[in-house]
C-alpha cells in the first residue's frame, strides 16, 4: 500500500472518530439540554409544591426542575409560546382554552394537576346572609375567571347572568335583586380590594399567598363534574407534548406523595384532578 493511500486511509479513519465524537458529544449535550426543564408557576402557595414535585424528578428521574415565579395569569402563556420556559403550571382548562384562543398560541395540556374551588371571602361581613343592598363583590377581570366568579355568584343566589354570552362579565348581569355592584379587577389584585369592597372572589393561589382562610369564605365553589373545566394543567408547547423529560415530570406531579404534600400544605384548599383521586 502507498504512503499516500495509507494517508489518505489515515486522515479518513481520523475524520470518522472526530465525527462520531462530535456526534455523541453533541447527543450528550442534547440530552443533558432535556434533563433541565423549566417550569412557569403563578405565587408562591404553587412553589410550595413544586418543591417537592423537583425532588422527586431530580431523584426518580434525573430532571433538573427550574421553577420559574410569575405574579400574574397572562405572562406564563407568553412566555411559554416564545420558549422563555418549557413548560407551566398555574392555569384552569377554561382559562388555557380561552388564552389559546386570544393570543393563537401553539400550546397543549400535557397533564392534570389539581382543582381548587374559588371562594368569595370578606373582611366585613361573617356569612353570605349579610351582604347588604348595594354592597361592592369584586371579581377577577380576566374571561375565564370573570365567568366562573359570576357562576360562583349565581350559585349563591346573589345574581344571574345571561348564559348565552360567549365571554360573560359584569355588563351580562340579568336579575340583581339586591343591586349589587360588581368591580372587575386583576386577578392579582383582587386580595387588595378586601379593603375597600364588601367581599371579594378571589382565585386560590392567590388567597393562600395572603394567608386567608379558606375555611372562613362566605361561599365556596361547588366541584363536580360540571366544573371539570376549573381542573389546573401542565401545558406545552404543541410539537414538544413527547419529550420524555416532560411526560416525566407529569408522572412526578401525579403520585400518592404529592396528594399527601397537597393536603399538609393546603388542607381543603386543593385536591388532586388526575386519575382515580379526580373521582372522588
Amino acid at each position: 500500500m502507498g504512503k499516500g493511500l495509507k494517508w489518505g486511509l489515515g486522515l479518513g479513519v481520523a475524520a470518522l472518530i472526530i465525527g462520531g465524537g462530535s456526534y455523541a458529544y453533541s447527543q450528550h449535550k442534547s440530552q443533558q439540554e432535556t434533563k433541565t426543564v423549566t417550569v412557569g408557576i403563578v405565587g408562591d402557595s404553587d412553589r410550595r409544591l413544586w418543591e417537592y414535585v423537583k425532588e422527586d424528578a431530580k431523584k426518580e428521574y434525573g430532571i433538573d426542575v427550574k421553577l420559574k415565579t410569575f405574579t400574574d395569569y397572562v405572562q406564563p402563556n407568553r412566555a411559554l409560546a416564545d420558549g422563555d420556559i418549557d413548560l407551566n403550571a398555574f392555569q384552569t382548562v377554561n382559562y388555557f382554552d380561552t388564552q389559546k384562543t386570544k393570543y393563537k398560541t401553539e400550546l397543549t395540556d400535557i397533564g392534570k394537576t389539581y382543582v381548587t374551588p374559588i371562594r368569595l371571602y370578606s373582611d366585613k361581613l361573617k356569612s353570605l346572609d349579610k351582604i347588604p343592598d348595594g354592597a361592592t363583590i369584586t371579581i377577577p377581570n380576566d374571561p375565564s375567571n370573570a365567568q366562573r366568579a359570576l357562576d360562583l355568584l349565581e350559585e349563591a343566589d346573589l345574581l344571574k347572568y345571561d348564559h348565552s354570552a360567549k365571554l360573560p362579565s359584569a355588563s351580562d348581569i340579568t336579575d340583581n335583586p339586591k343591586k349589587i355592584k360588581i368591580k372587575e379587577v386583576a386577578s392579582d389584585q383582587s386580595v387588595s380590594t378586601l379593603k375597600s369592597a364588601d367581599a371579594a372572589v378571589i382565585n386560590t393561589n392567590y388567597a393562600l399567598d395572603a394567608k386567608l382562610d379558606v375555611d372562613e369564605a362566605l361561599y365556596v365553589e361547588s366541584v363536580d363534574d360540571a366544573h371539570k373545566g376549573y381542573f389546573n394543567l401542565i401545558a406545552a408547547r404543541k410539537g414538544t407534548e413527547d419529550k420524555q423529560a416532560y411526560k416525566d415530570i407529569v408522572k412526578a406531579y401525579q403520585t400518592e406523595k404529592t396528594v399527601k404534600h397537597m393536603k399538609d400544605l393546603y388542607g381543603t384548599a386543593q385536591q388532586p384532578a388526575w386519575g382515580k383521586y379526580a373521582e372522588k
